[in-house]
């Protein structure tokens, strides 16, 4: 069964409402906020769990890195071609530079290419328009653009969240497959919250994530 994870009651609830809604059989998990809090509650639910589990799929919100008109937009979907602990190591105004992975472990994951592709492939099918790219994971949010367009080019990314390297590492060492999902509620510029669309990107991400987990389900 398919294992959803999201950091926050505001991003699960839409989901677990069209579960239920339309009877799919999938489990939830709220891992709370920040990449410490989703593995230690991740790795609790897995080894309560087993043989339950055969897939993790993370969903919720993300800030999205200013390019141009072909970068994220408020509202775009994206699923996550990579994950990568973007701030951890030496943080200068500037630029951060890495720990030696001999301390840290791995600091990028590769998301499950087959399960990706699936998505893809049913988001074309019920004309949901997702796009994919890089995310990054960071443990402190970034407040200014300058901060946001550091991180975007030093790992060629698309938006950035607070979770999905922790789960993807989680889901590495229980070998199991992992896909993550995210809906833009903010461009990563200086913080303005009066712009952000939180409750519409809930509410977006929900709907795909559920097409996506039905489809996923029935093809098992």
């Amino acid at each position: 069964m398919i294992l959803a994870v999201a950091a926050t009651e505001i991003e699960i609830a839409p989901l677990e409402a069209l579960l239920q809604e339309e009877n799919i059989r999938c489990l939830t998990l709220v891992s709370g906020a920040g990449p410490v809090e989703a593995a230690v509650r991740l790795t609790g639910f897995l080894a309560a769990h087993p043989e339950a589990i055969t897939a993790v799929m993370n969903i919720g919100v993300a800030g999205g890195y200013i390019l141009d008109e072909e970068g994220p937009q408020l509202l775009d979907l994206y699923l996550a071609e990579t994950e990568t602990f973007g701030d951890l190591g030496i943080c200068f105004p500037d630029r951060i530079e890495p720990l030696s992975e001999d301390l840290t472990g791995a600091m990028r994951f590769r998301m499950d290419q087959s399960l990706l592709a699936r998505a893809c492939r049913i988001c074309a099918e019920h004309d949901i328009i997702v796009k994919t790219g890089n995310f990054i994971t960071v443990a402190g949010v970034s407040a200014t653009q300058a901060r946001g367009e550091m991180l975007r080019n030093r790992f060629q990314a698309h938006c950035e969240n607070m979770e999905g390297a922790a789960v993807a590492r989680v889901c590495k060492e229980y070998s199991l497959p992992a896909l993550e999902l995210r809906c833009i509620s903010n461009l990563v510029e200086d913080r303005d919250l009066k712009r952000w669309r939180l409750q519409e990107a809930c509410l977006k991400a929900a709907g795909a994530a559920a097409a996506i987990i039905k489809n996923l389900s029935d093809q098992s």
